[in-house]
């Protein structure tokens, strides 16, 4: 009888340990590069259906290409190039692309945790350049901004932190992030100061839903995602109180990625706020947009 017990007693012993272990591989496995992939923004291009107040366009494209400067794949210091490129196809004669965001961007991220962990928390930092290459007069005779060849140029940084934890019960993988952007005086054109804004606070949630079965090798892509992101004017710009409304630009994107399509997936957005598309950034927009987007990660 004492002998079956000690049976039952080391079976169940094993089992545990080997749920445990199922637990403990099912965890997805972040390392630094991942972790800056999910905050640089998204490779994308939308579809000529946005429903609206946007202009007409055939399609917008953001391409942001990567560039990983490490020692080691675990290394807690890493640095990143970006060379991002916004451009606009407006459904007009000749169907122009006028004045494409050029935003190079170089950043630091320091992972304040342990290597590889699904939860984490992480510093960053981020030096970055945003004009339109034209080198026209900011505002047209009748005074009004010049947007065919108006000069619009800005630099600044951004700190910030990330903090990321994996979640059992939803088998999801969840990121926040919270940041401040600083455009100082000197590095802003002249003609943008006290109408664009140059103190701005960053947050963002975002959320992987991953298969039941995680593969190995850091292969698997999540299902689908959900990203919202709010932005908040904290200077003093176009005398708008502290607390106006104007000051807050937010966007809702829910990515979806399809079994049949290995690094591409589909996307619709809503977004609400001032333009971000260089010197249209006194136009407000409340649009709903699709398009197919690119999602390389893998946990």
């Amino acid at each position: 009888m004492k002998r079956c017990f000690y049976i039952i007693v080391l079976i169940n012993a094993l089992l545990w340990n080997v749920d445990a272990q199922g637990v403990k591989d099912n965890l997805p496995q972040l390392d630094l590069a991942k972790i800056a992939q999910v905050n640089q923004s998204d490779s994308y291009i939308t579809f000529p259906a946005d429903i609206g107040n946007l202009e007409p366009l055939m399609f917008e494209a953001n391409v942001n290409p990567s560039f990983v400067i490490r020692e080691r794949k675990d290394s807690r210091l890493m640095g990143v190039l970006t060379a991002q490129i916004t451009i606009r196809m407006f459904n007009e004669a000749s169907f122009p692309v006028n004045t494409p965001s050029y935003i190079p961007q170089i950043s630091v991220y320091y992972l304040a945790s342990k290597r590889n962990a699904a939860n984490s928390f992480t510093l960053f930092g981020k030096l970055g350049h945003h004009s339109n290459g034209q080198d026209g007069g900011f505002y047209d005779e009748d005074g009004t901004i010049n947007l065919q060849t108006g000069n619009f140029a800005t630099n600044f940084f951004e700190l910030g932190l990330i903090k990321s934890e994996f979640s059992q019960s939803l088998n999801a993988q969840k990121f926040f992030k919270s940041a401040f952007e600083v455009h100082p005086k000197s590095w802003i054109l002249e003609e943008l100061q006290g109408q664009y804004s140059g103190f701005r606070w960053h947050t963002a949630f975002l959320a992987y839903k991953l298969p039941v079965r995680m593969g190995h090798g850091g292969s698997v892509s999540a299902d689908f995602s959900l990203k919202a992101q709010t932005t908040w004017f904290i200077d003093n710009i176009n005398d708008w109180d502290t607390f106006n409304i104007k000051r807050l630009s937010a966007s809702l994107t829910f990515y979806y990625h399809p079994k049949f399509l290995e690094d591409i997936g589909f996307f619709v957005q809503y977004y609400h706020g001032t333009d971000y598309y260089n010197i249209y950034f006194l136009h407000r927009l409340d649009v709903i947009r699709f398009g197919i987007m690119t999602e390389l990660l893998r946990f």
